[in-house]
């Protein structure tokens, strides 16, 4: 197992297809960080599906009002038109390369507007570099990643059953 250095700045993901561990960087990008453990902590991830993954690039969830399996909201056919009920947030980006296992909020056009969602590249994207914040990176379980169902959008989906803040979980 890979081992964490800090439990506050990691994240356990239970994924249908396994676990996925993954490494935070609050030094890069400290709200995105901060947003995406408060979700966590709140549950917000648990049951969201994996709603647009593409095949040699990358598998994106996270829309937590229309993307959540078993909320109230949920409709497979909006999935990715959603976030939560905080505000967009301010980009961070940064010279991080999106490589594989980069963890990397998603947005729309404008840069300003990430909110819940992310994506977790299969491959290096560095196209996208110093366009999408960077907030974190896989450090075990890529292969679980490599195994989620791939579509736009993905049909019977693969979802992310739970996503915790390592310190949060016992050891």
């Amino acid at each position: 197992m890979a081992e964490i250095k800090d439990r506050e700045n990691a994240l356990i993901m239970e994924t249908t297809k396994g676990k996925v561990v993954i490494e935070l960087l609050p030094d890069l990008a400290p709200g995105h960080v901060g947003r995406i453990k408060e979700l966590a902590r709140e549950g917000a991830y648990d049951g969201v599906v994996f709603h647009r993954v593409i095949e040699g690039f990358m598998a994106q969830t996270g829309d937590v009002k229309f993307g959540k399996s078993d909320g109230p909201s949920f409709n497979p056919s909006r999935a990715g038109m959603g976030g939560s009920d905080k505000p967009d947030l301010k980009a961070e980006f940064s010279n991080m390369n999106h490589a594989r296992g980069t963890c990397s909020m998603a947005r729309s056009q404008n840069p300003n507007s990430a909110n819940s969602q992310f994506f977790i590249c299969f491959e290096d994207a560095g196209f996208l570099n110093r366009q999408y914040t960077v907030w974190g990176q896989v450090i075990e379980g890529m292969d679980n990643v490599d195994k989620i169902k791939r579509g736009e959008p993905v049909q019977d989906p693969d979802k992310i059953v739970s996503l915790k803040v390592a310190a949060d979980v016992a050891e």
